[in-house]
C-alpha cells in the first residue's frame, strides 16, 4: 500500500483569518471582481494597494497572493487593451472572451487558496 503524502494542519487556523494582511489580500479579491462591474477602477484600486502594501507582507504567506493578484491586473490590462483594439476585427471579442475567463479563474483560484490559508 502506497503511502500517502501528511499535510499538517494549519496550527491555527482563527488566527490566520484575523490578519491584517490576508483581510487585505480578501479586499484586493474583492475589488478585482467589482472591476467587471464598474469599468475596472476597482481592479486599479486593488493593484494600487498590493504596491503600497507589498512591503508590510514580504516574506510571508501573503506575498504570493499579493505577486498573484499583481500579475492578474497587468496581464489583464495588456489583454484587455490588445482585444479591444482588435474588437473591430472580430478576433478581439473572442480575446476579451478569453481574458475575462482567465481573470475569473485566477480571482477564484486566488480566493480559494486564500481561504483554505495557504499561498497560491
Amino acid at each position: 500500500m502506497a503511502e500517502q503524502e501528511h499535510i499538517p494542519a494549519d496550527p491555527d487556523p482563527i488566527a490566520r483569518r484575523s490578519d491584517p494582511a490576508r483581510n487585505l489580500a480578501v479586499v484586493v479579491y474583492i475589488l478585482q471582481a467589482l472591476s467587471f462591474f464598474v469599468g475596472g477602477i476597482t481592479g486599479l484600486v486593488g493593484v494600487i494597494i498590493n504596491y503600497v502594501k507589498m512591503d508590510d507582507v514580504r516574506n510571508t504567506w501573503i506575498e504570493r497572493h499579493f505577486q498573484w493578484q499583481i500579475r492578474t491586473f497587468w496581464i489583464g490590462l495588456l489583454w484587455t487593451v490588445i482585444g479591444i483594439l482588435t474588437a473591430p476585427l472580430i478576433i478581439g471579442w473572442f480575446i476579451l472572451l478569453g481574458v475575462s475567463i482567465w481573470i475569473i479563474y485566477r480571482i477564484v483560484k486566488g480566493a480559494l487558496a486564500l481561504n483554505e490559508g495557504r499561498p497560491v
